[in-house]
């Protein structure tokens, strides 16, 4: 009479062709190959969000293969809410974030005094969609973006990411931040009018 067979299961895994789900159970098993694949699949995205965070090539390698290091350390706490690679995102911007408000301090003192006036404004503004142009190439596109969150504030590219591309809600946004939903509401009126002011010329090349 043989017990579960909880342990042939995590053996018969195919690794390559698993979902993550399947992978991330075998990880909470201590099974280290399962882990390693899941790296492998999203580790891209991860240093992608942290140099999208740092705009610094070195400290988007250490800070991700930090995220990495943690991630396994943590995964018990992984309880599926999210995906898998949502979860390992949260993780390495909160990383990012911790590393620059250690940098920026006062970069962001400045930010603090802009006025949160009316929570209409953003109301009004009609979110920023960026999306690449047909006649531009990716990988130029993709620069162009780069080149202009990289002149945003600490405070804007931030509540950029936080909002615009990882999909955070105002109150999430704000806890992380550390400030006011109407200062989110703020910056974020401000960001979108910068970027959008940046990017003016990649839509005026569109190709006619």
């Amino acid at each position: 009479m043989s017990g579960r067979p909880s342990k042939p299961q995590r053996k018969r895994i195919e690794y390559p062709s698993a979902a993550d789900e399947d992978l991330v159970r075998a990880a909470q098993g201590g099974d280290m190959v399962a882990f390693e694949e899941l790296v492998g699949r999203h580790r891209d995205k991860i240093y992608a969000r942290a140099f999208s965070m740092m705009r610094n090539e070195d400290e988007a390698i250490d800070l991700s293969q930090e995220a990495w290091v943690k991630g396994w350390q943590r995964l018990q706490q992984f309880q599926g809410e999210a995906s898998f690679v949502t979860w390992m995102t949260r993780v390495v911007i909160n990383l990012c974030l911790d590393a620059l408000r250690k940098q920026k301090r006062l970069r962001t003192e400045s930010i603090e005094h802009m006025d949160s006036e009316s929570g209409g404004v953003e109301r009004q503004m009609p979110p920023l969609i960026i999306n690449p142009t047909e006649g531009l190439e990716r990988q130029e596109v993709r620069q162009r973006i780069d080149q202009a969150m990289s002149q945003l504030s600490y405070a804007h590219r931030t509540v950029l990411i936080l909002h615009e591309f990882e999909g955070l809600e105002y109150k999430e946004v704000a806890k992380r931040m550390g400030c006011s939903i109407g200062t989110i509401m703020s910056r974020l009126f401000y960001a979108r009018r910068r970027l959008a002011a940046l990017l003016m010329d990649l839509k005026q090349e569109r190709p006619t």
